[in-house]
């Protein structure tokens, strides 16, 4: 049985690679995994491939046990692994609860790697993993601390595992983008004390583009895909400006009306 599997896949990015994958590969099944089983639900009626609704918790170490153990009983073969979910908080250190510090860290982090650690035994030659991360991974970012060194440990973590797995024939791809204006994430980023630090978000994705443009760029086996014009630019300049000064623009950037 081959199948996909797809984190965060409620809402946002992950739904919206469910609707882009089953246009793009032949799959039995596709595993969807998130917290809300009603969204899940929803989204089976926009799609032809069956999708097995898993509404677990990554953050529980008992969720990661039961996608094991599904795993193990029904022996699939996973063409591709798309870790699409993650939060993000906009704030100071001041601002921004604990709880939720704790949480971008576990979700973003910890569970990425728990469900692709799971994930690859099940994996073979021509399996595609996607790790979505964010043009936030390529320097710090004040106000977007603990996010943005989130997406930078996920990205760190891909690009090495691409190599480890250099020889089994499994590609992974850091997906990097820039901010999607038609997903919850801004205004998941808002809730928290004080939001105000980043006024607008200017020249926002669609997520539309951005999955087309992501599938794309892991079919051609790149190691990181930047799918817009922005975060291609941001990347491009990361490389070549030290963070000290890519913080100063930011410092102005972050102040636009």
């Amino acid at each position: 049985m081959n199948i996909a599997i797809v984190t965060g896949a409620s809402s946002g990015l992950g739904s919206e690679f469910v609707r882009q994958l089953e246009k793009e590969r032949k799959l039995d099944e596709i595993w969807v995994i998130a917290r809300r089983k009603e969204r899940l639900k929803a989204l089976q009626e926009q799609v032809q491939t069956r999708l097995r609704i898993l509404p677990l918790d990554l953050t529980k170490p008992e969720a990661i046990g039961e996608l094991e153990e599904l795993l193990h009983r029904k022996k699939p073969r996973v063409r591709v692994l798309i870790n699409a979910a993650g939060f993000g908080r906009i704030g100071s250190w001041r601002e921004i609860s604990r709880e939720d510090c704790v949480g971008m860290i576990d979700l973003n982090c910890r569970a990425a790697v728990d469900v692709t650690q799971t994930v690859l035994p099940f994996m073979r030659r021509g399996g595609r993993i996607l790790q979505i991360c964010s043009t936030a991974a390529f320097q710090p970012f004040p106000y977007l601390g603990i996010y943005a060194a989130t997406k930078a440990f996920l990205y760190r973590y891909s690009r090495a595992l691409r190599v480890e797995l250099y020889s089994t024939g499994i590609h992974v791809t850091a997906v990097c983008p820039y901010w999607i204006k038609d997903t919850e994430f801004i205004a998941g980023a808002r809730k928290s004390k004080n939001s105000s630090y980043i006024r607008s978000f200017p020249f926002a994705s669609r997520q539309k583009n951005v999955v087309r443009r992501a599938l794309l760029d892991a079919k051609l086996n790149l190691a990181v895909s930047t799918p817009g014009v922005v975060c291609s630019i941001h990347r491009l300049f990361a490389k070549i400006m030290p963070a000290g000064v890519m913080m100063g623009v930011w410092e102005l950037l972050r102040r636009l009306p």
